[in-house]
């Protein structure tokens, strides 16, 4: 996902979200609204011409065999850098971070940089999530055998630098995969090109590459299987194509499984989007809101990887809270309440495994794909309020999307300035919720009912740990609340830390 959204017209895929890829990709990602789809052969003009490609296709796949290995080596099982050392079985809960995108704080001045890896380190290393291909890594293995891990390096090396507990998003796949150019220079970085899933015969391939990426990576032991199932739809049936997108993510599981039992694998990652009460078709009859109607695809889909799946140490999902037509129900902040909803729907079906939201999304976006509408302070307290109702509905993990813009003192909603020049990489106010939201409430805190004057009920939100209140004002104007105990002024919007 990333910050520019769209949609698939009526009676196609739901909605999915633009990424940000790599460099080579910027001026295509960020224009793009064009409807992914599967790589297709249009036309066979006679058997000679389809024995011609073939051959071409099975060269172009093997190293040496007409596809370019610049850049790339066959150093693909030993550990990159200094990995720290395992301290005894991951938890399949890692706490509150971000993820990285395209731009991020590996790249850009020392000082700035320096200055971000620092102020993680001191927030005691918050998770942080990194995407296999795209988001700001390159492919990673452009001609089957032959390895390309630089910017991947220098992604996990920064994780390892802020203290973080670092995850891999096992997506996306390389373009020999899926029916593409073999080679260091043919990679595709359109967005349709990204979104297109390995074909069958290469659900075994992305398996094998994930081990490698294990394998090179021994400190990171948290993965998450695909994303947004991208590339898994089923045109013919108007459907996930939830078998397709099972039996990769089996394959994965058993293959990471081979590398090390105790590396923790999740999925399936998927959008639990939502509908307007406008819209009937593929509307869920049992499960709704004042918030609106799940969409029944993803309930199904969701269902056949539940039951099928060979395993999961953790389920993940993603999502908005506002329906797929960018109306919150019944305004920005009840409409929240819908992930809480999901959250404790997910549990129950897992039988409570660990629910991670590998994105989550409040503010709608404009027409133009952006969520600079708001003021920091509204975005604050919205944003408090989703965290407080994933929170309360059971999750234990979650991930911040966009940590940084690529050039600009003003970035709604990032983490931190830009770091590409010397005064960058300073703290904004998103990154003080996020990092404290992780030290407050990790994995295993027991919520706390606190008292609340009855007059304050509608307008306040409220989550206690043991020792924290974090109190939300929902109104846009001052007032005094009475929490736990204690009256208190409030600003409009204001998100208040209490401590117990």
């Amino acid at each position: 996902m990333g910050r520019h959204e769209w949609s698939t017209g009526a009676g196609s895929g739901p909605r999915r979200r633009a990424f940000a890829a790599t460099p080579a990709a910027r001026a295509d990602d960020a224009t793009s609204r064009t409807r992914p789809g599967r790589w297709r052969l249009t036309a066979l003009l006679g058997v000679s011409a389809a024995v011609l490609a073939l051959v071409v296709t099975l060269l172009g796949t093997l190293p040496g065999g007409g596809a370019s290995t610049a850049g790339t080596s066959r150093d693909r099982d030993r550990a990159h850098g200094t990995p720290a050392a395992p301290r005894g079985r991951p938890e399949p809960a890692v706490g509150w971070g971000f993820t990285h995108t395209r731009y991020s704080a590996d790249e850009g001045s020392a000082t700035a940089t320096g200055r971000v890896a620092g102020r993680l380190a001191k927030d005691r290393g918050l998770p942080q999530v990194q995407a296999l291909m795209g988001w700001g890594a390159d492919n990673p293995e452009p001609v089957k055998g032959r390895y390309d891990f630089g910017a991947m390096d220098r992604r996990v090396g920064f994780i390892r630098e802020s203290g973080g507990t670092p995850v891999i998003t096992l997506c996306c796949a390389p373009d020999w995969m899926k029916g593409g150019r073999p080679g260091a220079g043919n990679t595709d970085w359109s967005r349709a090109a990204l979104e297109t899933a390995p074909t069958p015969e290469h659900y075994q391939d992305f398996a094998d590459l994930a081990a490698t990426v294990a394998r090179r990576y021994p400190d990171v032991r948290h993965f998450i299987v695909w994303n947004e199932f991208k590339g898994f739809w089923n045109d013919g049936e108007r459907r996930w194509d939830y078998e397709g997108y099972t039996r990769m993510y089996n394959l994965v599981y058993q293959a990471l499984k081979k590398v090390d039992e105790d590396i923790m694998v999740g999925g399936p990652y998927l959008v639990m989007d939502s509908l307007g009460p406008h819209q009937q078709e593929n509307a869920s009859a049992g499960f709704r809101g004042p918030w609106g109607a799940m969409d029944q695809r993803v309930l199904d889909a969701f269902g056949y990887w539940n039951t099928h799946r060979a395993g999961a140490d953790f389920v993940v999902v993603d999502g908005s809270s506002y329906a797929n037509d960018d109306e919150p129900l019944p305004d920005e902040f009840a409409a929240t309440d819908k992930l809480t909803a999901v959250s404790e729907w997910v549990r129950r079906q897992t039988h409570d495994l660990p629910l991670w939201w590998a994105e989550y999304y409040v503010e709608p976006a404009d027409g133009d794909g952006e969520r600079t509408g708001w003021s920091e302070a509204h975005r604050l307290a919205v944003h408090a309020t989703g965290m407080i109702a994933m929170a309360r509905g059971g999750a234990d993990s979650g991930f911040y999307w966009n940590p940084e813009d690529e050039t600009g003192a003003d970035c709604p909603g990032c983490l931190w300035t830009p770091t590409t020049g010397t005064g960058g990489g300073r703290e904004l106010p998103m990154y003080g919720l996020v990092s404290r939201f992780h030290r407050a409430f990790p994995p295993g805190t027991r919520f706390e009912t606190v008292s609340v004057a009855p007059d304050d009920v509608p307008d306040v939100r409220v989550l206690a740990g043991a020792g924290t209140v974090l109190v939300v004002n929902t109104l846009n104007r001052a007032i005094s609340a009475r929490v736990d105990g204690r009256r208190f002024d409030m600003h409009a919007y204001e998100v208040r830390w209490l401590t117990r």
